[in-house]
């Protein structure tokens, strides 16, 4: 069991220090007992290479299956034993955890005080062996391998601008106004190509441009008035309502893609992964409503 435990760590981490570091043994620990696996078992689990290892096809059945029991063995217990407080651990990027679920915690924490949630930073999935918590939000059209994904969140594009930049370029009254600013890339030009074709202005040639990956940094960008970027709505509703930023024009562009909560195909048997689970869909629902509305006012306005 020892053994087979180590197994389904290096197999979910795809790293022997990693799953060292999880099992608090050495790394050499976690080498012997996956060779010794293999020897007893007459099969090649891992193919190791230079700085990294990756599962055989024979490895990838064996995870798989161990990886469900071992879950499996620890809903069961946790049913049984009845923990005074549970874990639940979820993997978000920088944007939906720090403009969405961050300013929400407290909420989680008094409606559910028994479940403890840890937040990890996420970084782009596309299957069930990436993902090393319970949970996952990640941005994409639905189809990520082996994984139960379900919308939570659409969101809408529109540019932003820092009040202190509105005063010096002054009134923007037409989309192609923006040609005269400084256009801020988020990793790359297909979202402000489709905005300015929405907008009607497909043609427009631009002046100053740079590309940004990281979405914390655009905002500070933005917010610091070097130029004007496409805002993530409705997480940008606050900056706006408080004046701090400003969106000049009601053209909302509905990309493709959304918010997915991912989660692996029987974790909602958990009942404390059921609840954040449950606990985040009902709350996204509110948080989508409220920002239809005030985008329905503000057309109206």
């Amino acid at each position: 069991m020892t053994a087979l435990r180590t197994f389904e760590a290096a197999a979910r981490l795809l790293s022997f220090k990693d799953a060292a570091e999880e099992l608090c043994v050495s790394a050499t620990t976690v080498s012997n007992q996956i060779r010794q696996l293999e020897k007893d078992w007459g099969c090649k689990l891992f193919h190791r290479h230079t700085r990294a290892v990756s599962l055989t096809e024979r490895g990838k059945g064996l995870s798989l299956v161990l990886t469900r029991a071992f879950e499996d063995i620890r809903v069961e217990v946790e049913r049984q034993v009845g923990a005074p407080k549970r874990t639940v651990s979820i993997a978000v990027g920088p944007i939906f955890g720090a403009r969405w679920l961050g300013p929400r915690l407290a909420r989680l924490g008094k409606a559910h005080p028994k479940i403890e949630l840890v937040i990890h930073h996420g970084s782009r999935i596309t299957d069930a062996r990436q993902m090393q918590t319970d949970l996952a939000v990640d941005w994409g059209f639905g189809t990520w391998q082996d994984l139960v994904a379900r919308p939570v969140m659409q969101v809408r594009y529109s540019p932003i601008i820092s009040s202190e930049l509105a005063r010096e370029t002054g009134p923007l009254t037409h989309p192609s106004q923006l040609a005269g600013l400084t256009i801020i890339h988020q990793h790359d030009h297909s979202e402000w190509k489709n905005w300015f074709a929405l907008a009607g202005c497909g043609d427009l040639k631009i002046d100053s441009e740079f590309t940004v990956f990281d979405s914390n940094m655009v905002q500070r960008a933005v917010k610091d008035g070097q130029g004007v970027a496409l805002g993530v709505f409705p997480f940008m509703d606050d900056d706006v309502d408080s004046g701090q930023l400003i969106k000049p024009f009601d053209i909302d562009l509905m990309p493709g893609r959304a918010f997915h909560l991912l989660e692996r195909p029987d974790a909602r048997k958990n009942a404390a992964i059921r609840t954040v689970c449950e606990w985040i869909e009902g709350e996204a629902q509110i948080s989508m409503t409220q920002g239809q509305t005030l985008a329905e006012d503000g057309q109206a306005g």
